[in-house]
């Protein structure tokens, strides 16, 4: 075996301001300067995804998991099977209202106090389409009342761009927005100038995203690649922009993937060779080591499963970091629910003109990249406080 001196010690997490054998990744509530005396109890929020889970952190708030992906809608009480697709729909719903038990309330999220309505919208072909996004906004309008459903995420999007006023998403979103259900959907991530639906709805609040790059310095924040653009009565989207990289996802459970982060994230704390030694020979079948590279421990399987670590953005054996859109609309879904918490009264319009009046503008990025700019948590429930 190589001598200590020649392999590569420590491991380490390549995320910003990453500290060794320690946690350095901002949660939520500090990115956006959220009220933590507020935590979204009483607020229903339904979630339209991919896919879901039983999470830890969201145990004893899982309302009502709905099994949208065909005509034949299942009301279950909890997720009964998991797919890999049911990871996106875990990542928004958990990232939004997770109670943090998992990491001792470490990574709690803005609004874990509320109850959630999970739909399920994937197809049993591991798709999502227009007709899917719009069964599962369908179903949370004819069950609204029966629910008490306040807000809603949409962090997938549709097929093609459109500018016709009349298209089903466009119509459900106001539909729902005029019954007072708040609507909220990521902007998309391709960066360019192409909006789709329900993302080109102007009755949505929509987000875009910006990388705060792990920093409370604002002079090094950047915007994120979202898109954007004019919807066809002539606003532009987005609404707000979010933070929306670097942001603290839990491992889907039961999954490979999770198996082999759990141990790689060991290596992360090891204080000697021997540690990582003991690390390797324990987690060889979920590290997917050969016997050979067990007993030749190298520079080279160091740098595999340093790049390993890098791979899967890990965190901790519970957690990896995502980015995305995706991730930016339940952060500001969260803090809806802080305010409608306050005030349960608000209507839709009330919501985006209160978030947008308390955001703050970015000189260096045009208004149509931006929105009103970045969101403000702290400042939005202040003013509803306040009215």
């Amino acid at each position: 075996m190589k001598t200590r001196e020649r392999l590569q010690f420590p491991f380490v997490s390549n995320y910003p301001d990453y500290q060794v054998n320690s946690i350095s990744l901002m949660s939520t509530p500090e990115r956006v300067g959220a009220l933590t005396e507020y935590t979204g109890r009483g607020i229903q929020i339904a979630f339209i995804d991919s896919g879901f889970s039983n999470h830890a952190d969201l145990i004893g708030r899982i309302h009502l998991h709905v099994d949208a992906s065909t005509e034949n809608i299942l009301e279950q009480p909890r997720v009964i099977t998991y797919t890999g697709m049911s990871w996106h729909g875990q990542m928004t719903s958990v990232i939004a209202a997770g109670d943090g038990k998992l990491s001792n309330g470490q990574f709690r999220g803005i609004a874990s106090e509320a109850e959630l309505i999970l739909i399920k919208v994937s197809t049993p072909h591991f798709q999502i389409k227009e007709r899917d996004i719009l069964r599962g906004l369908k179903w949370v309008y004819d069950s609204r009342d029966r629910h008490n459903i306040r807000v809603v995420n949409v962090s997938v999007g549709g097929d093609r761009v459109s500018s016709d006023p009349s298209h089903h998403l466009h119509d459900i979103v106001k539909k729902l927005t005029e019954v007072g259900i708040v609507v909220v959907v990521a902007a998309g991530n391709s960066g360019s100038d192409r909006l789709l639906p329900p993302a080109s709805a102007p009755d949505a609040i929509v987000i875009g995203g910006y990388d705060d790059h792990n920093s409370t310095n604002q002079d090094q924040w950047t915007l994120y690649r979202h898109n954007h653009g004019h919807v066809y009565n002539g606003t532009t989207k987005p609404d707000l922009i979010a933070p929306a990289n670097w942001i603290i996802s839990p491992l889907l459970p039961k999954s490979e993937t999770e198996a082999e982060i759990h141990n790689l994230a060991q290596l992360l704390t090891a204080q000697t060779e021997d540690d990582v030694l003991a690390i390797i020979a324990d987690g060889q079948e979920a590290l997917n080591l050969t016997d050979e590279e067990i007993e030749h421990v190298d520079e080279v399987l160091y740098d595999k499963l340093q790049n390993r670590i890098y791979h899967h953005k890990v965190v901790d054996g519970n957690h990896q970091y995502v980015d995305g859109t995706s991730v930016a609309a339940p952060i500001v879904t969260s803090i809806i629910a802080q305010m409608l918490q306050v005030k349960p009264d608000l209507t839709p319009n009330q919501v985006r003109q209160i978030l947008m009046d308390t955001a703050q503008s970015v000189d260096r990025y045009a208004p149509t990249l931006q929105g009103a700019g970045l969101i403000q948590a702290g400042k939005a429930v202040q003013a509803v406080l306040n009215m």
